[in-house]
């Protein structure tokens, strides 16, 4: 069989890849149909983008999708990756093997163009929570805005921009989603912050400044 392929471990089923998008789920209408109940009706896509084949979680499913044990929103497949929709197990082929990583052609061809301001947004969004390449719990909207020092409203109109651009459905975990699959591209590389460390940041030092001014003596309201 020539091009890539996936194989359904159940059935031992192969299915060709379309040349673009194939689309994966228990639903009528998808290309690869599972029938395992833990799949959603149109749980996830397998997208080529020249010899390159990433998948998608749609994140509509509490199941999720997993390569090799591993949850995803989105990743790029190598030969043999085993890739759960659920509990329902497949495996890609036909993927041809290389020594260089695909990084940066694929990532031109799938990231959106953001602003600086969307840009500074990820960053605060991926920092807290970076442990390999699976994130545990991502910044809220209010601790985004105080280290941004902007509104937490203008801060949820921007993810509700990010979650369009970078297609993150609608359902639990949409910042954890999202903080995913912007790591996953390679666009935020945040370093962890160690907690000793985060009492002595540069708006923790202005907060201190100025309370210290607010205490000293002859500033106080009489």
């Amino acid at each position: 069989m020539e091009g890539p392929f996936i194989r359904i471990e159940e059935s031992g089923e192969i299915v060709s890849l379309r040349s673009e998008v194939t689309t994966v789920g228990r639903g009528r209408g998808v290309d690869i149909r599972l029938t395992d109940p833990t799949v959603s009706r149109l749980h996830a896509e397998l997208v080529r983008r020249g010899p390159y084949v990433y998948v998608v979680d749609l994140g509509l499913s509490r199941n999720g999708t997993r390569v090799n044990g591993r949850p995803i929103a989105r990743r790029v497949l190598e030969d043999g990756d085993v890739i759960s929709f659920g509990a329902a197990r497949t495996r890609i082929g036909g993927i041809p093997h290389e020594d260089l990583a695909p990084d940066v052609e694929l990532r031109r061809a799938i990231a959106p163009e953001l602003t600086r301001r969307e840009l500074d947004v990820l960053t605060s969004l991926c920092r807290p929570a970076l442990s390999d390449e699976a994130f545990v719990s991502p910044a809220t909207a209010k601790e985004i805005a105080d280290d941004l020092v902007v509104t937490e409203a203008a801060v949820k109109q921007h993810l509700l921009r990010l979650y369009q651009k970078f297609r993150i459905p609608e359902g639990a975990n949409r910042r954890t989603r999202l903080a995913n699959e912007v790591v996953a591209l390679g666009l935020v590389r945040p370093t962890p912050v160690v907690p000793s460390q985060r009492s002595s940041g540069p708006r923790e030092q202005e907060q201190e400044r100025r309370q210290q001014q607010r205490q000293r003596p002859g500033r106080r309201a009489s």
